[in-house]
């Protein structure tokens, strides 16, 4: 006679428990990296937004020989393309992305030779969560980010 039950090949619950808070713990490791990533993937894409424009207000000045200006509007996080003084483009950087932006100067104004004037040197800083990125323009029009 038997006392035993036949042993039925499984996992105990502890080995259960024991996994599955090891892949809670690498999923909350990859999630947080994911959600910085996502972020700075955000932030850069705002940025390269932002630098479209800007680059589009100085060949349209040079292409139509009008001054052209980018106005910065850091409390509705948009940027507004601007040809003697009326609206050419508007662009919600902030609801596109979900970024908040930052600037040194208001605007930014090109001649019709595509030179800016005014300030020397313009930085625009876009964050989101934990990531910023930044778009420096020079008086000359260059553009680094």
């Amino acid at each position: 006679m038997r006392l035993t039950a036949p042993h039925r090949p499984g996992l105990t619950l502890v080995e259960l428990c024991l996994v599955l808070t090891i892949i809670g713990l690498v999923t909350s490791i990859a999630v947080r990296q994911l959600g910085l990533y996502l972020d700075r993937a955000a932030a850069r894409a705002a940025v390269v937004e932002a630098a479209a424009i800007v680059a589009r207000a100085r060949d349209e000045a040079v292409a139509q020989r009008a001054s052209m200006s980018v106005r910065f509007d850091t409390v509705a996080d948009v940027l507004e393309l601007r040809k003697a003084g009326s609206l050419v483009s508007r662009a919600a950087l902030g609801h596109a992305h979900g970024v908040s932006l930052a600037v040194n100067r208001e605007s930014l104004a090109y001649d019709l030779r595509g030179l800016g004037y005014g300030a020397a040197n313009l930085t625009l800083v876009v964050r989101r969560g934990r990531a910023a990125d930044s778009l420096v323009v020079s008086r000359l029009g260059r553009l680094r980010w």
